[in-house]
């Protein structure tokens, strides 16, 4: 499959700080989720795809073609849900939704009518001849998302889609975003919530500080995991061997964190022990969700 996505040794600053460095990586067709804590980078690799910002330095391709070369092109076909406060409050969900499926190109019978049937599927047929104003933060969520799709777009960007919305909101929009591999559009996904992205997506991409930290089916994240290990002595010892294989340990006392990894890690940590003559008193295979591996990589580090 053709990647939606290529990104090249890409790097972009603001100035002293660096929101990206030398990103490399390739994002096959799907739902992906774009994780990372606030600041990690996904906001502004969001809007270099959309050639909104320049690269310091790198390159990347979305759906094939540059958008620095080709912004048109790419915009096109691309829809942006943006996560602040956007909407005019003096419109209409019908009357905005509709304006926005004709800036992108659609004649006005046309997008009126699109507009109806899009903000049908989001949920908001009943109040869609409501002003914007006096929406509540979930109903606009539905708006913004409506206004993204409503052209067809053949990618469409997320980020915080769920970002202020209570439990039950959260649920509705994440139903939503599943919803749309259905009609075969590619979704990128941005956000925090990592438990968001383990229920709606296929592909993995997890920022830390502008650096990537893994890429990846969903799948192969489940395959991972961290373990705990205890041991009656010598731990640095232990630890530097198990780091020798290139696994990350977080020591704590005689404890310690290892991984995350897959399941080659309890042979490494017992050769590990024999290696450094330390005994070791139990070894416990931990949780492999994303939050957790995301939380352990923190601690690594």
């Amino acid at each position: 499959m053709t990647a939606i996505l290529e990104v090249s040794d890409l790097t972009h600053d603001y100035g002293e700080v660096v929101a990206l460095s030398g990103l490399s990586l390739e994002v096959p067709p799907g739902v992906t989720g774009l994780v990372g804590a606030n600041g990690a980078g996904k906001t502004t690799l969001l809007r270099l795809m959309l050639g909104l910002l320049h690269p310091t330095s790198g390159a990347l391709q979305v759906l094939g073609h540059d958008p620095q070369q080709e912004p048109l092109v790419v915009r096109s076909r691309i829809g942006y849900m943006p996560e602040g406060d956007c909407l005019p409050k003096d419109q209409t969900a019908a009357d905005f939704v509709s304006y926005a499926a004709q800036l992108a190109g659609l004649p006005p019978r046309e997008a009126k009518r699109r507009s109806s049937e899009t903000l049908y599927l989001v949920g908001l047929e009943e109040e869609r001849f409501r002003f914007l104003g006096d929406f509540s933060t979930g109903m606009q969520q539905r708006v913004k998302l409506a206004q993204a799709i409503v052209h067809d777009p053949d990618l469409l960007l997320l980020d915080e889609p769920a970002s202020g919305l209570d439990p039950e909101g959260r649920t509705q929009m994440l139903d939503l975003i599943k919803r749309l591999s259905s009609f075969d559009i590619n979704v990128i996904v941005s956000s925090h919530v990592l438990t968001d992205i383990e229920q709606t997506c296929d592909w993995v991409i997890m920022l830390d500080a502008g650096n990537l930290l893994r890429n990846g089916p969903l799948q192969g994240f489940e395959k991972l995991g961290t373990v705990l290990v205890e041991v009656l002595e010598r731990p640095e010892e232990v630890a530097a061997a198990i780091r020798a294989g290139g696994v990350d340990v977080a020591v704590d006392g005689l404890r310690m964190v290892v991984g995350p990894g897959d399941e080659t890690i309890e042979p490494m940590v017992m050769a590990a022990a024999a290696a450094s003559r330390s005994g070791l008193v139990r070894m416990i295979r931990g949780s492999s969700s994303l939050e957790d591996l995301f939380l352990n990589r923190e601690a690594a580090t």
